[in-house]
């Protein structure tokens, strides 16, 4: 496994659209195992192939009980409405608040080639969403509602 770059806002890979994942190969399995790596280093709960410069349908998501690896994730369906804080591996010392479904139904394909349904919500839910807009180059601050302040106390007595 090795750490991959995470492509930050600006970088034109990230305004396009990824293509489907064919056939399970030995360098896609290597890309998720880098990516949850990558991901698991950086902090984050979710990481995008586009993020890494791949421009492939895959997704990894880790809320806290282990990675989920999607391949070529669709949505069934969504229900409801929820507003919450949002941000971006890609577009550090950024939040703002983003609406997304409350609930969330999707198909994808594991690493094993497997198909698997998954529903969420919250978290989980708003991660699903957040990473299968970058399959489609569109990044949280395209539906920002407003920016918040994300500095913390301990920043600012340092300054």
């Amino acid at each position: 496994m090795a750490l991959r770059n995470i492509r930050l806002e600006g970088d034109p890979i990230l305004r396009k659209k990824s293509r489907p994942v064919e056939e399970m190969t030995d360098r896609i399995k290597v890309l998720l195992d880098d990516m949850v790596e990558t991901m698991d280093h950086a902090d984050g709960v979710g990481l995008a192939a586009p993020q890494v410069g791949v421009l492939r349908r895959i997704v990894i998501i880790d809320i806290g009980e282990g990675p989920i690896k999607m391949i070529n994730p669709e949505f069934i369906e969504t229900e409801g409405s929820y507003i919450d804080i949002e941000g971006c591996l890609s577009i550090p010392n950024k939040a703002g608040t983003v609406e997304r479904p409350e609930r969330v139904k999707i198909k994808y394909l594991d690493e094993h080639w497997e198909e698997n349904i998954l529903e969420g919500t919250g978290l989980l839910a708003k991660a699903i969403c957040h990473e299968i807009d970058h399959l489609d180059g569109i990044l949280y601050t395209d539906k920002v509602i407003e920016y918040v302040d994300i500095s913390t106390d301990e920043e600012e007595e340092e300054e």
